[in-house]
């Protein structure tokens, strides 16, 4: 049972919480245009459980096109598959276990919200292999990582409008900025390997791109916010956030600290849910 709750990375809840925040960014941006209801808590809910099983999922399905990859990579080296501990037959049926579980939880929203989590499957099952062939497998990420903002749009509205779609692009920055971060620990193992990534190809221009991509996801939460009601002090309640992910990187130069800074993103997420919660009571 251990090894299967590693192969889930149960025991490492970032990762569902880092898919889980920007599905709780969407649902709290909703309170801007609709009462709060006993059915916003359950859709929360519902994206909660989701996330756990959807990243429990993508890190199953990591693990098996990459097996081969992490045994020559010392972070991953000991993972289940890699090792045998588990074998690829018992790893695709917990994979469709999951994903049934995960389409049980989709089929209670609206036709829309079906259609377009439907949509993105291709992208998912991409992303594993991106990394061998473009430097930008952070983009790939972002795109998957944060559609349940959209997804979450839509479960309780019919149209798209300007300030979701700004919230989905400042999400996918965020996880560019703290998947490069995340990057960093691997850098010296992927070049061995041939492995591609951001924090490879910008090399000593990493920690300028990292001050650039949080200030541009800033810029673009602030943007979406505003479209939603005109409230000036998000500019100040945002600064928190933002000043403390830039001393963090700062930090992190001459630390080497990587995971730390990585999973000091999921606080940043928190931050940033309770400020867009914010701007509903305050109005």
């Amino acid at each position: 049972m251990k090894n299967y709750i590693y192969l889930m990375r149960l025991n490492k809840p970032t990762g569902f919480l880092l898919l889980f925040w920007p599905c709780s960014w969407g649902m709290a941006y909703n309170l801007n245009f609709l009462p709060i209801s006993y059915q916003w808590f359950y859709y929360l809910f519902l994206f909660f459980a989701g996330s756990i099983l959807m990243r429990s999922a993508g890190c199953i399905y990591n693990d098996i096109v990459d097996k081969e990859i992490d045994k020559k990579v010392e972070r991953t080296k000991n993972r289940p598959l890699a090792t045998g501990k588990i074998n690829l037959r018992n790893a695709w049926i917990l994979i469709l276990i999951l994903c049934f579980f995960s389409l049980i939880i989709l089929f209670q929203f609206n036709n829309k919200t079906i259609l377009f989590g439907l949509s993105v499957i291709f992208i998912v099952l991409l992303y594993p292999f991106a990394k061998r062939f473009t430097y930008w497998p952070q983009l790939i990420l972002g795109i998957v990582f944060n559609f349940g903002i959209i997804l979450s749009w839509l479960s309780l509205n019919e149209n798209f409008i300007s300030g979701i779609i700004l919230l989905y692009l400042s999400g996918i920055m965020w996880t560019v900025g703290y998947d490069t971060i995340y990057a960093l620990q691997d850098v010296v193992d992927d070049k061995k390997i041939g492995v591609k990534s951001l924090a490879l190809l910008l090399d000593k221009k990493t920690y300028r791109f990292l001050y650039i991509i949080y200030t541009a996801q800033i810029f673009l939460l602030i943007s979406s916010l505003l479209l939603a009601n005109n409230f000036s002090v998000i500019l100040f309640l945002l600064s928190i956030p933002y000043l403390l992910i830039l001393r963090k990187i700062y930090l992190m130069k001459n630390l080497k600290n990587y995971l730390e800074v990585f999973q000091f993103n999921n606080y940043f997420g928190f931050l940033i849910l309770l400020i867009i919660l914010s701007v509903r009571i305050y109005n």
